[in-house]
């Protein structure tokens, strides 16, 4: 296959990840509607409702010092007993029948979103030792059309079981997708170094050591930046859909999920084809070409048509992922393992906060302002993202051009007391 994913897809290591990524994958996407569905089935209540979103993201916002586990441990146990661990904590769910065992539901969620910060962080960890450096851009597309492939599939079965069985079959459903994941990771053959002893500091001071090596790392901290620009104006976009599909289509509020689902599709595609992109463009690029992508769609959604819609929604699915795969591909390769978790972490919390922020700032506007200027200024913000990162330039990495054929990540600096790691042959 031209586009990598057959080099990948032969890699022992990969195929069980990616395994226990799909099946975990597909019982979190089934849950995250099922939760919303299940309060308001209990409770009647909207807004409680959509506290079971809030209670999952919430935890990314301390991403710093939750991946500071990830780095105390070996990662590859950790997955396994985490993965394990969740399913455990699932089961109080099965005794939710009313609405005074809500609370429940949301103290489940809580620790469901942590455990989620934690096993990204792990998961990030883990690739960089198990995958060979050559094949993670590859590795990171195909994770992503993994997760999206869930979400196309994922929310529908669970709605489906849940009106026939109800929240408990969602939940069970989920506590067995975390087994399937424990066993697949457990399945991974890896080397790992036992961790170094912490030192005599504090937990907050070690997760500051992660903040600060991806502060004065000027390439990663210039491709995070550019991902959480792009991702707050995800979030201006995505308040904008239920706008775009009433007062711009007249369609339906449920047609939204056909928009979702051609976004959806649009990520499926760029992430069989990320690893091969990577190779033929700097990283800055890559992201560049995928914001302004991005940029296109969102100002498209302006135009009263539901076939110039679609078009703007696959362009969406298509250039949002680039900018997720080009700076997790490049964390993975410019930071030293015993930091990788902190480093992981933070980068997610600072990629995905943005979003959960825009999307309560855009609801909040949509009632002053009119949605298609909200989408102009969304869109004119996202391209000027892109320009920025094509602006922004820099040498080579410490190693020249580096076994992938993508001389993306300018020379820096590492942070004293830091040794960077030496490039792996695959």
């Amino acid at each position: 296959m031209g586009w990598g994913g057959g080099r990948v897809l032969r890699d022992r290591n990969v195929l069980f990840y990616l395994s226990g990524v799909v099946v975990s994958g597909f019982g979190s996407s089934a849950m995250a509607l099922a939760a919303g569905v299940w309060t308001k089935s209990l409770t009647g209540s909207d807004s409680l409702a959509a506290l079971t979103t809030f209670c999952v993201w919430a935890p990314i916002l301390f991403g710093p010092l939750i991946g500071t586990l990830a780095d105390r441990a070996r990662r590859r146990p950790l997955l396994i007993w985490t993965n394990l661990g969740m399913a455990a904590v699932l089961l109080p769910l099965l005794v939710v029948s009313s609405s005074d065992h809500v609370w429940i539901l949301f103290a489940v969620l809580i620790v469901y979103g942590t455990s989620s910060v934690l096993l990204d962080a792990a998961e990030a960890a883990l690739v960089a030792t198990a995958v060979p450096e050559t094949l993670r851009g590859d590795f990171n597309g195909l994770r992503m059309t993994a997760n999206e492939g869930m979400k196309l599939v994922a929310p529908l079965l669970g709605a489906l079981l849940f009106v026939q069985f109800g929240g408990t079959a969602v939940a069970l459903l989920d506590a067995a997708a975390f087994v399937l994941a424990a066993i697949a990771f457990a399945l991974i053959r890896v080397s790992e170094p036992v961790p170094r002893p912490a030192q005599a500091q504090r937990w907050s001071a070690q997760a500051a050591e992660g903040i600060r090596y991806l502060r004065h790392h000027p390439a990663l901290w210039r491709l995070v930046l550019a991902g959480a620009a792009t991702m707050g104006v995800a979030g201006l976009n995505g308040a904008s859909v239920y706008a775009v599909v009433d007062a711009g289509l007249h369609r339906p509020p449920a047609f939204a999920g056909v928009l979702y689902a051609v976004q959806g599709s649009g990520s499926v595609v760029i992430g069989l084809f990320a690893g091969a992109l990577l190779r033929r463009m700097p990283e800055r690029v890559f992201t560049a070409v995928g914001i302004m992508l991005f940029a296109l769609g969102v100002a498209l959604r302006v135009i009263p048509s539901v076939p110039v819609v679609l078009l703007a929604s696959g362009l969406i699915g298509m250039g949002l992922p680039c900018v997720l795969i080009a700076a997790m591909t490049a964390v993975q390769r410019e930071t030293p393992g015993d930091l990788l978790g902190r480093v992981a972490a933070t980068a997610n919390t600072l990629l995905f906060a943005p979003n959960a922020v825009a999307l309560a700032v855009g609801a909040g506007l949509l009632v002053f302002v009119d949605h298609r200027v909200l989408l102009l200024v969304a869109g004119t913000a996202a391209a000027a993202t892109a320009i920025g990162c094509l602006i922004g330039h820099g040498s080579r990495t410490h190693r020249g051009t580096p076994p992938s054929g993508n001389p993306c990540v300018p020379r820096s600096r590492a942070p004293k007391g830091h040794k960077r790691r030496e490039a792996r042959e695959p």
